[in-house]
């Protein structure tokens, strides 16, 4: 199997700008990035704390981890054979290869993959 890490937990929010102020001001994460109004980067140290919205978010209204690999396809077909399932079948978007998918309990995971620069 290949090398994995958790490096990401996404949240859910229906107020990314509240939800920033939230995570930055009362508990002080430093603020990465932020993509418009449905998705913030925070710096959660060996982690990143995501807030997304309906549009941005893998499986809303879930706590989803995401895990850092270099097989994204072989770790979504292992998951669905032992006993998980796919939400979303591996796909490549501007700047990663993903694939969202469900553990055996129906707890969300994202594997993904930085993309060479195109």
């Amino acid at each position: 199997m290949s090398e994995n890490q958790v490096k990401m937990v996404v949240l859910s929010t229906d107020n990314l700008e509240e939800s920033i102020k939230f995570y930055t001001e009362t508990l002080g994460f430093p603020l990465k990035f932020r993509d418009g109004d449905h998705f913030a980067a925070l710096d959660g140290g060996t982690i990143t704390l995501a807030l997304a919205t309906e549009l941005d978010h893998p499986i809303y209204g879930q706590v989803v981890v995401g895990i850092k690999t270099d097989d994204v396809d072989g770790n979504a077909k292992v998951v669905d054979e032992q006993g998980g399932g796919i939400a979303r079948a591996a796909y490549d978007d501007a700047h990663e290869r993903r694939a969202v998918v469900y553990d055996s309990q129906g707890n969300g995971i994202v594997f993904y993959k930085s993309l060479p620069p195109r």
